[in-house]
């Protein structure tokens, strides 16, 4: 049987617009069942503790429990790598790091790409580094400890919570810009290095807020700069790097990806979520407690930026040439 042209027509865009339509009513629906949040790092740092804040937020306001999974090793690889071989459905997210956008550079046979095989979805925490020396250091501020370090090549010993780490990347970041020549030491973490630079084993790291800012208001450390883009309102009194190097920054951030074919309708319904939950008092004051901000961002933004993170860490470790021990 023949159908009529205006009919067929009908009938014809109908069946288009099928996909749409069940790819939007299953987006309404979602999640219908647990979601895991993979945490490609130990428990109870503060990537940790982001994660559980928003998870507890997405369980909270969609009524499915989103469960934290964390999957350490291989440098955050093992559990990034989790979340690329998984079904791209919504229900298995990462918590994401600046360690992905270094990462790209740092290792040279993942068996992933990250900016191509992980969705950004949403930006949660930006935090600072803060650059603090022993008391030791003659220095009280960045440009002369610009000019101590020259004075004395090689004689200053930068720790670093490990090889490749965003202290240790931050710290050869200001060598390139200062033009100097500080000694790398890597710890097996932050705890560690803090250790050491208390008892004046090391004289210079840059640590994050939380581990730091209690040594620095008792006096046994003494803050220079942080490393964010604008000052911290923890350490408000304390200038950015950028003040005297402009165009230096170097932040911790963490936010939410999803493998890569994860339908847009669940991205823009859990990013919309989640940036509810960053407006909120109580969310705000809970990542201030880490040292940080809230890093609202629509998913391209947060797409920006990955690309412009990663450029400009693989360009400092091919630059010191630094490489997995």
């Amino acid at each position: 049987m023949k159908l009529p042209r205006r009919n067929f027509l009908h009938l014809t865009a109908g069946a288009a617009a099928l996909p749409a339509v069940s790819r939007f009513a299953w987006a309404q629906a979602y999640p219908s069942r647990p979601v895991r949040l993979i945490v490609p790092v130990a428990p109870a740092g503060a990537a940790d503790i982001t994660a559980r804040l928003i998870g507890q937020w997405l369980s909270e306001r969609l009524g499915q429990q989103f469960v934290i999974d964390n999957r350490t090793g291989g440098g955050t690889n093992i559990g990034t790598e989790v979340v690329v071989r998984a079904p791209a459905d919504g229900y298995t997210l990462l918590l994401c790091g600046v360690f992905n956008a270094s990462n790209a550079a740092f290792y040279d046979k993942l068996t992933f790409n990250f900016i191509r095989d992980i969705a950004p979805v949403a930006g949660v925490f930006r935090g600072p580094y803060v650059m603090v020396v022993h008391p030791s250091v003659p220095a009280r501020s960045v440009p002369e400890f610009i000019a101590y370090a020259k004075a004395t090549p090689r004689k200053i010993n930068m720790a670093s919570s490990g090889t490749g780490a965003v202290p240790h990347l931050a710290g050869e970041l200001f060598n390139m810009m200062a033009g100097i020549d500080m000694v790398h030491v890597p710890y097996r973490g932050g705890g560690p290095a803090v250790t050491d630079l208390l008892a004046g084993q090391v004289q210079v790291y840059f640590a994050t807020t939380v581990s730091s800012i209690g040594y620095i208001r008792a006096g046994k450390l003494r803050a220079l700069a942080v490393t964010t883009a604008a000052r911290s309102e923890a350490l408000s009194d304390i200038p950015t790097v950028a003040e005297f190097l402009p165009g230096f920054e170097a932040s911790s951030w963490y936010s939410v990806g999803a493998p890569k074919a994860t339908p847009a309708e669940i991205v823009e319904k859990l990013n919309t979520e989640i940036n509810t939950g960053l407006a909120e008092l109580k969310m705000k004051a809970r990542l201030a407690d880490l040292g940080g901000d809230v890093l609202a961002l629509s998913p391209a933004e947060f797409g920006k930026l990955i690309a412009d993170e990663t450029e400009k860490w693989s360009k400092v470790i091919r630059a010191a040439n630094i490489k997995p021990e």
